[in-house]
């Protein structure tokens, strides 16, 4: 009779180990579930950190687009290059599309549709306008040409008070880019004219004639804003 030999019972020893290999396992794979969920979660962070940075960057630009609406380096708008804001609009000013007036250099006279001319083709000499006081009538084809440089003329008759013109010569003399002179025949005693606007005005102490030089003085209407008001044409 032959003797078949069963399973060998398990030691003690191997059964630990086995224990070990499975806790080992288990451990491995909570460790990485964890890490697996501690990157997700950092990962949402940073999104949701980096989404809160970016709303509030577009929040303050747009905060800063409205504060500086008009500006380019978030300051209010003047009216003027150089001027002050007007204020509002100028009672009784008369106004001509400044692009729409000529601007060609002649040597012939002009006729002009309206007195003092407010713009048109013009001698290719200006009027010196830096707040000068003329004291007899100077040629209109030089005096706009002082208007194309964003000048302001101030003209006036016989009719007008020796005190308004006084005045009126006062301010045109401490105003660089200003021009007065009589002018006999306009529709007004005094009258303010610049490129493409004019006003008469009721005297010196109206206070248009303040509002006309803020706003007109190298103002926006300026064809050429900048350019010289002296070395031109310096006696009528």
């Amino acid at each position: 009779m032959s003797f078949v030999p069963g399973p060998h019972p398990q030691q003690p020893h191997d059964a630990h180990r086995a224990r070990q290999r499975r806790d080992r396992a288990l451990a491995i794979g909570l460790s990485v579930l964890v890490v697996a969920g501690l990157v997700g979660f950092g990962s949402y962070l940073v999104l949701n950190t980096s989404e809160a940075s970016e709303q509030k960057q577009e929040r303050a630009q747009d905060a800063g687009s409205a504060s500086g609406a008009g500006s380019e380096d978030g300051k209010a708008p003047a009216e003027g290059r150089q001027g002050k804001s007007d204020g509002g609009p100028i009672e009784g000013l008369r106004t001509w599309d400044a692009e729409k007036l000529t601007r060609n250099h002649v040597t012939t006279p002009v006729t002009y549709p309206m007195k003092p001319p407010v713009g048109g083709d013009h001698n290719p000499v200006w009027m010196n306008c830096d707040g000068e006081v003329y004291e007899k009538a100077i040629p209109d084809v030089n005096a706009v040409h002082s208007l194309e440089h964003g000048s302001v003329w101030v003209t006036y008759t016989g009719k007008a008070p020796a005190a308004d013109v006084a005045k009126l010569a006062e301010r045109v003399g401490r105003t660089p880019y200003s021009l007065m002179s009589p002018y006999e025949g306009q529709s007004g005693t005094i009258m303010l004219s610049a490129w493409g606007n004019q006003v008469t005005v009721d005297g010196a102490d109206d206070p248009r004639v303040g509002r006309f030089f803020e706003k007109f003085v190298q103002g926006p209407q300026t064809p050429e804003p900048g350019a010289t008001c002296s070395g031109g044409l310096g006696t009528p």
